[in-house]
């Protein structure tokens, strides 16, 4: 999910219903670092770190820790932050299944203008 879709309690519900989410974070999004993972120099992720939510507006919805995953974009040289619940796939993956998330949306915005459905 992108930013624009960040929804703690509805996150949480992931959670609670053992499925997990990478959504890329916004700026404002107040964290506080439990611990540091350990990423090899030699890719795209920066950093991997366990945190805590700390505001109160986000924290009472999804009290648990996340996983932040920043991760530089090779083609934009922007910086990107992800969460995730998932603390079991390697760093490398997480940022990947982002990537892929556009090419999902790449594959919906091309139905819309070759195949003239109303609903799904």
């Amino acid at each position: 999910m992108d930013r624009g879709y960040i929804d703690f309690e509805r996150l949480h519900r992931f959670t609670l219903e053992s499925a997990f989410f990478v959504v890329r974070t916004k700026t404002n999004v107040l964290l506080q670092r439990r611990y540091s993972h350990p990423v090899g120099p030699a890719t795209e992720v920066r950093s991997d770190q366990t945190v805590i939510l700390s505001s109160l507006e986000s924290a009472s919805p999804y009290p648990d820790p996340l996983r932040k995953v920043s991760s530089i974009d090779i083609e934009t040289g922007k910086r990107l932050v992800f969460l995730t619940n998932n603390f079991s796939l390697p760093v490398a993956a997480i940022a990947a299944i982002y990537k892929q998330r556009w090419q999902v949306e790449l594959f919906f915005k091309w139905i819309k203008q070759h195949l003239r459905i109303k609903a799904f």
